[in-house]
């Protein structure tokens, strides 16, 4: 039987999210864009670094239009909590004029680091941008709109795994895992 809890430095955090339903989740929402995005030649599916990754391999898997992939890298976290500043941190190098971009996040909660991401994007001469994020906590939103696919809603807890971490440790987690308050 698979532990039900983990301890990563000094937290504990308990299984929330399984692969399976994460599986689940991200193959139907990539279902969605390929629904949406089938008459739009070659979208541009822009990962955001270091969480992403994880969900941008899944997604990639279940994705059956043609595409293409790039990365961009931005922070506002520190330890369990957002800084409320955003850096960009690695620029994005593909030419994107004209281009259908569909950014893809690990979680969105305020809506900060998004928001910076679009605005960039969008200065960029992208034709249309939107968001696809593993993640979306709607309690915690405080600008922009939600993501436009969002693949699981979750309350407002602080998690680790499938890309996510705490102080750089659970990223390599297939499952989700959240806090346990001790």
């Amino acid at each position: 039987m698979k532990d039900t809890t983990i301890r990563l430095d000094d937290k504990t955090f308990r299984l929330s999210i399984p692969y399976a339903r994460i599986e689940a989740a991200v193959g139907e929402t990539a279902g969605r864009i390929d629904k949406d995005y089938a008459d739009k030649e070659r979208p541009l599916f822009v990962g955001v670094l270091n969480g992403s990754f994880m969900y941008m391999a899944e997604l990639m898997k279940h994705v059956s239009i043609p595409c293409e992939i790039s990365f961009v890298r931005v922070s506002s976290y520190e330890g369990t909590a957002s800084t409320g500043r955003v850096r960009e941190l690695l620029g994005l190098s593909d030419d994107i004029a004209g281009r259908h971009v569909i950014v893809v996040e690990d979680i969105v909660e305020t809506g900060t680091s998004i928001g910076h991401i679009k605005a960039m994007l969008r200065e960029r001469g992208a034709a249309s941008v939107a968001v696809t994020a593993l993640l979306f906590k709607p309690d915690c939103l405080k600008t922009g709109t939600p993501p436009e696919y969002c693949a699981l809603t979750i309350p407002d807890r602080f998690i680790v795994g499938f890309g996510l971490d705490y102080n750089q440790l659970g990223r390599n987690l297939k499952d989700i895992y959240e806090i346990v308050h001790e």
